[in-house]
């Protein structure tokens, strides 16, 4: 059997997202956090054959999006990629409703405006367009906040580390320029990679947080390593870490989240405060703290962050049987 998958395929900043527009699988309509766990449950060959090689690879992200289960959302969305199903994916946000609206797989029910129920909670977006293209998406994420400051762990090559665990969407392991660390330059990407390995492995038994609103969203999967920027166009620069070996090439949107809800948390930014963060490949989000939040019994922030990205192709996406490797493979 030959299933098929049409597909939009986009970048964000750099960063591929693949937007599934047609093939993947009816779901009950339940909450898309209950989608997202049946997905997984029932569905997951369909992320591994999209998301790895051949017809991916170490760094594919994408998205599948279903009508929205809240009465408060333009539709729902489930987010996939080469570890698993994110709670949030900011890049991959700010992709699909690039690809979504202009292609018309959506019609906002106000122009300009989206509002996404996400596995992490509800999503509101703002976008701005030049005739039928999105020029830019400003993406108002879920609460996030400081989970723990200075957190000192033993990495092996590097020796020790502090580092604070902050939430963005995804959990992050925050680490600034220190004694034993003392910036991105120099650092290759198997440098990131292997350090990154190390920092949640030595993490994993000191530190494993869990949301205190939804205890499916549980530990530290990713990390940015954070300098001073390369030019005058940001504040600050993130390498983003993910999955087994995965580099965000975007500046990262729950990343860049996560590193303001770290900055306000330790009283270096405030409500209305802006901080641009740029990838290691140059390109920008623009963060924003538009309110401070309550998360459980954390005091946290409401950010924004906004970005650009592009449509580079359609893409007739064939899954057969007969392929030995019909639903992909990773080397590790």
């Amino acid at each position: 059997m030959r299933r098929s998958f049409f597909c939009i395929d986009s970048h964000t900043c750099g960063n591929p997202v693949r937007l599934v527009a047609g093939g993947g699988p009816l779901l009950p309509h339940v909450p898309i956090a209950e989608r997202r766990d049946l997905f997984m449950r029932d569905h997951d060959w369909i992320r591994q054959a999209l998301m790895f090689e051949p017809r991916g690879h170490d760094i594919m992200s994408g998205a599948i999006i279903y009508p929205a289960y809240r009465q408060d959302c333009d539709f729902a969305v489930i987010f996939i990629e080469v570890s698993g199903c994110l709670p949030m994916c900011g890049a991959g946000t700010i992709g699909l409703v690039t690809a979504a609206i202009e292609e018309g797989l959506v019609t906002p029910r106000v122009p300009g405006r989206l509002s996404i129920e996400t596995p992490a909670g509800r999503v509101d977006i703002e976008y701005e367009k030049s005739g039928a293209f999105v020029d830019s998406v400003r993406m108002f994420n879920v609460a996030s906040y400081l989970h723990a400051a200075d957190v000192a762990v033993d990495i092996p090559g590097l020796g020790r580390l502090v580092v604070d665990i902050a939430y963005g969407g995804n959990y992050y392991a925050v680490v600034e320029p220190q004694e034993t660390w003392k910036g991105l330059d120099g650092m290759s990407a198997s440098d990131i990679v292997d350090l990154s390995r190390g920092l949640r492995d030595a993490l994993e038994p000191v530190c494993d947080p869990v949301h205190p609103e939804d205890d499916k969203i549980r530990g530290v999967h990713h990390a940015i390593w954070c300098d001073k920027p390369s030019s005058g166009n940001a504040d600050g620069r993130g390498a983003v870490f993910y999955g087994d070996k995965a580099i965000d090439r975007s500046p990262g949107g729950t990343g860049t989240s996560a590193r303001m809800a770290q900055l306000h948390g330790k009283g270096r930014l405030k409500v209305g405060d802006t901080f641009r963060q740029e990838s290691l490949i140059g390109s920008v989000f623009e963060g924003r703290v538009e309110a401070e939040a309550d998360i459980g019994p954390f005091k946290g922030i409401k950010p924004s962050v906004g970005g650009w990205a592009r449509i580079i192709g359609h893409n007739t996406i064939f899954v057969d049987d007969r392929d030995p490797l019909a639903h992909g493979f990773q080397i590790k």
